[in-house]
């Protein structure tokens, strides 16, 4: 056994995203191990609260049909937890002579909380980093990141999947159903819109380059693509499927109130903020409310002062869901009204 040094832990998740005070702090307790090949780590079935970690070495999982994988220290799945579900849903053991580590769920999880309580900080990556850490990196630096509980982000990095693509390729299109989010790793894309507000002429709407998300629209909202979003060049992208992303991402930021609630928010000084269109918003609106239209809303999220809370309707609540996802992603505090403008109506109505 010894001690773990910086440039053995640097790369593992989440670790690269603790603050330096924290990373020192659990780095310090943290024992580089050997097993000889064909030892167990854990067996299906156990609960011991410690996330393993493979340092050298391959390992082979295996689950309850017997049907075994393997995984080298050489691949970036190796950054991730080995297997960190419990109950454990599947058995590890050591195909090689392998250097392993084991971290204490709760210590991780309490040094996780403190950063995020604070600015969330990641280390500085150096030029001898590889891509995969590099993207790793940039997704934790998304503001989205500071209101997803922890087991939520290591969930989510062992899901992701990495996809390469061409320039001019249609990575998704206005009018189809949604079934990624999508985060820009390497290269940049184009959105485009078309609608009756624009003479159904299309606008390219915004440029997103590396580090940048898309398409979580569709999946907040469960309506057809808003826009078209097309590469401007070659490039590689970062995926998440519609599942993951609503269970992992959009649960624990999309918060509603009802309308209750946000009266007494706005009279408290929030901002109520209309996401329909400007023909909708002119017909029948909240007194008080601001109209940015959904599509237009990443373009103007940056105007919108940080220190404001912000309250979200459409018609129905489908494309507020979506819009306020947006702006806390952007790092505003939004909350999404229950029922849509129908609140308001039924509330007069009964006035």
């Amino acid at each position: 056994m010894s001690a773990a040094s910086y440039e053995q832990l640097r790369h593992f998740i989440p670790l690269s995203g603790l603050s330096t005070d924290n990373f020192n702090d659990i780095a310090s307790k943290i024992i580089i191990e050997s097993l000889p090949a064909g030892t167990k780590l854990f067996n299906q079935g156990e609960l011991d609260h410690f996330s393993y970690y493979l340092v050298s070495g391959e390992v082979e999982i295996i689950d309850n049909n017997g049907k075994s994988s393997s995984l080298s220290s050489e691949s970036v799945k190796s950054h991730f937890a080995l297997e960190h579900n419990q109950p454990r849903q599947k058995t590890v053991q050591s195909k090689s002579d392998i250097e392993y580590f084991k971290i204490d769920n709760s210590l991780l999880d309490t040094l996780i909380t403190l950063d995020q309580n604070k600015n969330y900080i990641v280390h500085d990556v150096s030029e001898e980093e590889t891509d995969s850490n590099d993207w790793m990196t940039h997704v934790l630096q998304l503001e989205i990141f500071h209101k997803i509980p922890p087991a939520n982000i290591q969930t989510m990095f062992q899901k992701l999947e990495e996809i390469k693509v061409k320039k001019d390729d249609v990575i998704i299109s206005q009018g189809e159903a949604g079934d990624y989010y999508y985060i820009i790793h390497q290269g940049s894309c184009r959105v485009i819109y078309k609608g009756k507000e624009t003479a159904n002429k299309k606008l390219i709407i915004a440029n997103l380059e590396e580090g940048s998300s898309f398409g979580e629209d569709a999946l907040t909202s469960n309506a057809p693509r808003n826009a078209t979003v097309i590469m401007n060049s070659d490039g590689v992208l970062i995926r998440l499927s519609k599942d993951d992303f609503n269970s992992l991402l959009k649960s624990p930021v999309v918060k509603s109130v009802s309308f209750d609630e946000a009266e007494k928010m706005a009279a408290n000084g929030a901002i109520w903020i209309d996401v329909r269109f400007i023909e909708e918003h002119k017909n029948k609106h909240i007194p008080g409310s601001i109209n940015i239209p959904l599509y237009l809303l990443r373009l103007n999220a940056k105007k919108l002062p940080k220190q404001k809370k912000y309250i979200i309707y459409c018609d129905t609540g489908s494309r507020s869901a979506s819009a306020t996802y947006i702006l806390n992603e952007k790092g505003l505090d939004a909350y999404l009204l229950e029922g849509g403008l129908a609140q308001y109506q039924n509330k007069n109505d009964a006035a």
